[in-house]
Order: structure tokens, then C-alpha cells, then sequence
């Protein structure tokens, strides 16, 4: 069976925890910043991780990324 491709995009935008799980970086932090508020703009600088149903999905995707179930 030949190897599978990796979606570039998707590679970049996911890494695996130590404990296997998905993590994300989150969204709408990169613009129109002024009327987000502090506390909002700092929770937006943690990272996330990818809720069960979209696992299959990321495991499709970046099929080397690591232990994804």
C-alpha cells in the first residue's frame, strides 16, 4: 500500500499532546483587535483542543500526526 499524503494545511495548523489529544490554536485573534476587549484578546492566545467528533476528520488528514483515535 502506497504512503498516504499529508494535507500541508492541516500539519500546520494541529500538533498532539503528550497524552495523544489534538490541540488547536484558536481563531479571531489576528485582526480588528481594538474593540475585543483584554481579557478576551489574552483567552484567545491559549491554545484549544479539537472537540471528538473532528477527530476522525484530522486523523484523515495528517495521517503521521501521532496516536489520533
Amino acid at each position: 500500500m502506497p504512503k498516504l499524503k499529508t494535507h500541508r494545511g492541516a500539519a500546520k495548523r494541529f500538533s498532539v499532546t503528550a497524552t495523544g489529544k489534538v490541540k488547536r490554536s484558536r481563531a479571531y485573534a489576528s485582526h480588528i483587535l481594538t474593540k475585543k476587549t483584554t481579557k478576551r484578546k489574552r483567552n484567545l492566545r491559549k491554545s484549544a483542543l479539537i472537540d471528538k467528533t473532528n477527530q476522525k476528520t484530522i486523523k484523515k488528514l495528517v495521517p503521521y500526526l501521532g496516536s489520533v483515535t
